[in-house]
């Protein structure tokens, strides 16, 4: 049977433009588009293997449907020219690919795809690939929609009976629900106030919108009055919905045959494009072939992998050949490495992959295998093993020997590509197919053990790719000048995580309880005097019946609305505090309701039983500038500007009696990393004479002597310079200090003309950042910054501000690490048995035994203040006490 695939090219190529980052070849050309729409066509090429292909491309911005309607897609954004550059690219692409393309004057490609589905032949089926909703009525028996999701990587595939299971409707009744809910994107009306899920229920009653019309008298309130004034909107829409079926196509049909892609044509398409890592893998294909002759693409070869399921008769084989393994790749349930369910180990060598299932792992003859997993001198590769240390040592595994970590180096080499799976860094140096852990254990409660052997072959597939990417990984660092950062900094520090995470800090559980308790009464006083004020009882956490008390009822202005009523978000309360007494008692009542939820009986939930302490997690790999990110529980985030926030560090308290609690915070770390880089005269000043800086600022801004200085001054003094290493706006300054947009922009400008050297710092830094791509911080982490030359203002001018302070929070965020890098391999010279337990932003957190406790008081600072060299002093204030909130 024939097999043909039919796809939408604006529509794939408009997802694979916003999808993929900006790129450009050597001549700076953009080719982000074609490459995200070439990576699409051979993966279908590949799992679909069809014997035709088209695409079918819009000719033009005029159809026969403005006609009917002149403000058809109206609404729509021109097409960026960093876009439109690549449609003759691509185009080009398609013919040395050999894969026939199609448009006419007048019509879209929908039109098109309409018109060559319509056939019914009985020995064809059709794919067609759309990002557009509106071909799902073109389903039918033999027609398949594709439609991809994620950009052009991910697709859903829709039958008549996907649709009816999805929208218990019939492929053609798309129209109707287009016709009542309109669609924004190609500016067509609808009907107001009806979303997909109302005209899902007008259509499951009424089949129709000619039904819905007739029976308009038997609806109520609102609904019947839209629907009665916007009648003939709603039948143009559905006219304009519907696709065009009976396009004049004068196409030979021989033409659409795909025998494959061509070597001859495709692979010098492709070197001009500079796509690299698309050549490559074409011209292995071609090499199988007999010169230039056309090929057909197929999958990767599967590659021979000795996999051994261990059971108790392998064990003296793999006790002989375990001082071979070097890779390591562990199977386990559940993303809370505390909490997580180990299933089984695969331990790879270069000739064979041995699979272990937890019950094998634990057995009393395994015993050798454990101690090979202890052995700090037995080299360990592997993917996230920060996560596999964590949960092997819950199940009462030791984990030493970490020598090279995939995930991590991936994250150095790009930070916004934040946990990189096995499968994107296989795919990034062109190794192996691996598939998703979803595709063979599923997500979430679908989440199953499937046989032994398919996790086998799974784990020894992520080996091999761990394996093979290791050296290439090595060599990237090296070249990017980044292996110190991985080596010195970033490895150890995993090390030091885990071992913080699996200590924890003790939680009293008694004082968290007795504070929940006062919490509540707050809570409840609160709500008591907002009914007073309100006159009438409601439900304060329901945004609509709050707007309806607000503006309704207390007639407080207006200040915006959203789809469905009146905003009542935290800008919207502050706006509107001066105006009534209530609005102070809802933002407590706020605050205090989170406080109860979220971190007294959130925190109660994540006390481990068997330790009576919390353990967070950790994550090195998700933020772009180089912090860490805490979970399960998160403890960076305990509020700590309100007094109630503070109090609940109070039941962070020591595991070990008579212990104390020693804190260590950097002082204004980030302002000091600015005046160092910025080598800004007056900033370094103040830091040298240990000045107060955000007096200094007020001094230096105003003009007036420090003695003149007033709150208020110093308070905007503070806002600029947070603001300044931010990359704040004159909007946000002014949202801040509650002044016009305009006394802010002049307040930023007599900053810069006071600390020019920082001004200075910004401009080379955007400069810098548009010739090189990236900005660095001291340690030489690189971010990378594709929007910064973008046309889009709005993206390039969050990629100017991001080259603005990434270098100066990156190198801080770097700092802390250094710092927690030397402390521990100070401590364990001195054998303290003081513990690290806490990493909160620029904060450390110990628990430290009386009789070491001044020992810490002096060595803590002095270890934060030595991390690293600056022209200006780093500063780390110490304080201890009985918990975590006396410390402070």
């Amino acid at each position: 049977m024939e097999k043909w695939i039919i796809i939408d090219g604006n529509s794939i190529a408009n997802r694979a433009f916003y999808a993929m980052p900006p790129l450009t070849n050597s001549q700076g050309i953009h080719t982000n588009a074609v490459y995200g729409f070439t990576t699409m066509l051979l993966k279908l090429v590949e799992e679909e293997k069809p014997t035709h292909m088209l695409v079918a491309f819009d000719a033009g911005k005029i159809t026969f449907r403005h006609g009917d309607y002149k403000d058809y897609k109206g609404g729509r954004a021109k097409t960026p020219p960093e876009l439109s550059e690549q449609f003759p690219l691509m185009k080009e692409l398609l013919e040395a690919m050999g894969i026939a393309q199609f448009e006419l004057s007048g019509y879209e490609a929908d039109d098109i795809i309409g018109t060559m589905t319509l056939d019914s032949e009985q020995e064809k089926q059709v794919l067609v690939v759309t990002g557009d909703k509106d071909m799902l009525q073109l389903a039918s028996d033999q027609v398949t929609i594709v439609l991809t999701r994620k950009g052009v990587t991910e697709i859903e595939k829709y039958t008549p009976a996907a649709i009816e299971e999805k929208y218990q409707l019939k492929p053609l009744q798309i129209i109707d629900m287009k016709g009542l809910m309109g669609d924004s994107s190609d500016n067509i009306p609808g009907v107001p106030g009806i979303g997909e899920k109302t005209a899902l229920k007008l259509l499951h009653q009424y089949g129709s919108v000619e039904n819905v019309l007739d029976h308009v008298d038997e609806l109520k309130g609102k609904m019947k009055e839209n629907i009665t004034n916007h009648a003939e909107d709603a039948r143009m829409s559905k006219q304009l919905a519907t696709i065009y079926r009976e396009v004049p196509i004068e196409l030979d049909q021989e033409k659409l045959k795909f025998e494959g892609i061509p070597a001859d044509t495709a692979l010098p398409m492709l070197r001009k494009l500079e796509f690299k890592s698309v050549l490559e893998r074409v011209e292995k294909l071609a090499a199988h072939q007999n010169g230039d002759v056309a090929f057909e693409i197929e999958k990767e070869p599967e590659i021979e992998l000795d996999v051994v399921i261990v059971t108790p008769e392998h064990l003296a084989r793999l006790r002989d050949a375990i001082t071979e393994v070097d890779t390591l790749v562990l199977e386990a349930k559940g993303d809370n490495p505390h909490q997580a369910e180990a299933i089984g180990l695969m331990l790879s060598s270069a000739n064979t992959s041995w699979y272990v299932p937890v019950d094998m792992l634990l057995h009393e003859d395994a015993a050798f295998i454990r101690e090979w997993l202890g052995n700090e001198s037995a080299v360990k590769y592997g993917y996230d093993l920060h996560y596999m240390e964590l949960v092997l040592h819950w199940a009462g595994i030791t984990l030493r020997g970490n020598e090279f970590d995939i995930q991590l180096a991936a994250y150095i080499l790009d930070p916004s590509d934040a946990n990189a799976t096995v499968q994107s860094i296989a795919n990034k140096y062109e190794q192996i197919s691996v598939v998703e852990d979803e595709a063979i254990f599923g997500k979430g409660a679908k989440f199953k053990v499937p046989e032994a052997s398919i996790v086998a072959d799974h784990t020894a597939r992520k080996a091999y790719v761990i394996r093979h990417v290791v050296p290439m990984m090595k060599a990237d660092l090296e070249r990017y000048e980044m292996s110190k950062l991985y080596d010195e900094l970033e490895l150890p520090l995993s090390s030091i995580l885990a071992q913080m995470e699996k200590t924890g800090i003790h939680v009293d559980k008694e004082s968290l309880e007795q504070l929940g308790k006062q919490f509540t009464e707050q809570i409840e006083t609160t709500m008591v005097r907002i009914y007073e004020l309100a006159g009438t009882e409601f439900n304060i956490g329901s945004p609509k019946q709050l707007g309806e008390i607000l503006f309704d009822k207390l007639g407080l202005p207006v200040v915006k609305k959203t789809k469905t009523g009146y905003s009542t978000d935290a800008e919207v309360l502050d706006k509107l505090a001066p105006y009534h007494d209530i609005i102070p008692l809802i933002l407590h009542y706020r605050q205090m309701t989170k406080l109860q939820s979220t971190y007294i009986e959130g925190l109660l939930k994540e006390v481990k039983p068997e330790t009576g302490r919390v353990h967070t997690y950790y994550r090195q790999t998700i933020a772009a500038t180089g912090r860490l990110s805490s979970q399960y529980p998160n403890l960076q985030n305990i509020p700590i500007r309100l007094e109630e926030g503070r109090r609940i560090r109070q039941a962070f308290v020591p595991t070990e009696e008579g212990w104390t609690i020693v804190a260590a915070d950097y002082s204004q770390i980030e302002l000091r990393v600015l005046a160092h880089i910025s080598r800004d005269e007056k900033l370094k000043e103040a830091f040298i004479k240990d000045m107060d800086i955000h007096t200094k600022t007020a001094m230096d801004v105003f003009g007036v002597a420090e003695s003149d200085v007033d709150s208020n001054m110093r308070r905007q003094a503070k806002a600029v310079n947070f603001g300044i290493v931010y990359g704040i706006s004159d909007y946000g300054l002014s949202q801040n200090l509650n002044i016009t947009r305009k006394e802010a922009a002049q307040f930023i400008d007599q900053y810069f003309a006071v600390f020019q050297g920082v001004r200075t710092f910004m401009d080379d830094i955007v400069k810098q950042a548009r010739q090189d791509g990236y900005v660095k911080t001291l340690l030489e982490r690189r971010r990378y910054l594709p929007e910064i030359n973008a046309s889009n203002f709005n993206l390039r001018s969050f990629a100017e501000r991001t080259a603005m302070n990434t270098p100066i929070q990156g190198t801080a965020a770097d700092i802390i690490k250094l710092a927690m890098v030397q402390m521990d391999k100070r401590m364990r010279e001195m054998q303290l048995k003081s513990r690290m337990l806490l990493q909160v932003h620029d904060e450390l957190v110990f628990e430290v035994p009386q009789d070491e406790v001044e020992t810490m008081k002096k060595l803590v600072p002095e270890v934060m203040e030595q991390a690293i060299e600056l022209s200006v002093p780093l500063r780390a204030d110490v304080s201890t006490g009985s918990n975590w909130y006396e410390a402070k």
